[in-house]
C-alpha cells in the first residue's frame, strides 16, 4: 500500500473543511458586533441631542437626524429599528427640565448569507439593544 502524498492532501482537505465554519463564524460576528456598537451609539447620541436641545420640537427634530445618520453610517437598516424614549418621574412630561430620559434602541440583525426563503432569515435574526440615560438640566427649556 503505497500512502505517498496523501498526508499532504489529508491536511489540505481537513483545513478547508475546518476553515469556511471558522471564516463564517468571524463574518457573523462582524456584523453583530458593527449593529450592536451601531445602536449603542445611536442611544447614546440621541439622549444627548435631546437632553442639549433647547426645546421639545428641537429635541425631536434632531433626534430624528442623529438616528438617521448613525444609521447610515452603522449600516442599521432604518425600517428595522425600534426607538423608545421615556423619562423619570413618570408623572412629568417627556421631555422636561429636571427630568431623567431615557433611550433604548433595538434593531435587529440578520445572518450573513442566509437565504430569504421561506422565512429563513427572520428566523435566524438576531435581536440587539442599547441604552442611555442622560439627566436633563433643571432649566431644560427655557431657551
Amino acid at each position: 500500500m503505497d500512502d505517498d502524498g496523501s498526508a499532504a492532501l489529508e491536511f489540505i482537505a481537513v483545513g478547508v473543511i475546518l476553515l469556511v465554519p471558522l471564516v463564517y463564524l468571524i463574518t457573523a460576528l462582524g456584523a453583530i458586533q458593527e449593529q450592536t456598537l451601531g445602536v449603542e451609539a445611536a442611544a447614546r447620541h440621541t439622549a444627548r441631542a435631546i437632553a442639549l436641545a433647547p426645546d421639545a420640537a428641537t429635541a425631536a427634530m434632531r433626534s430624528e437626524q442623529v438616528l438617521a445618520s448613525i444609521s447610515d453610517q452603522y449600516g442599521i437598516d432604518t425600517e428595522s429599528i425600534e426607538v423608545s424614549v421615556t423619562c423619570a418621574p413618570i408623572e412629568v412630561a417627556c421631555p422636561s427640565a429636571g427630568a431623567t430620559v431615557s433611550v433604548s434602541v433595538a434593531t435587529s440583525v440578520s445572518l450573513p448569507l442566509v437565504p430569504t426563503i421561506f422565512g429563513v432569515d427572520e428566523a435566524s435574526s438576531i435581536v440587539v439593544e442599547g441604552s442611555a440615560v442622560q439627566k436633563l438640566s433643571r432649566l431644560w427649556g427655557g431657551g
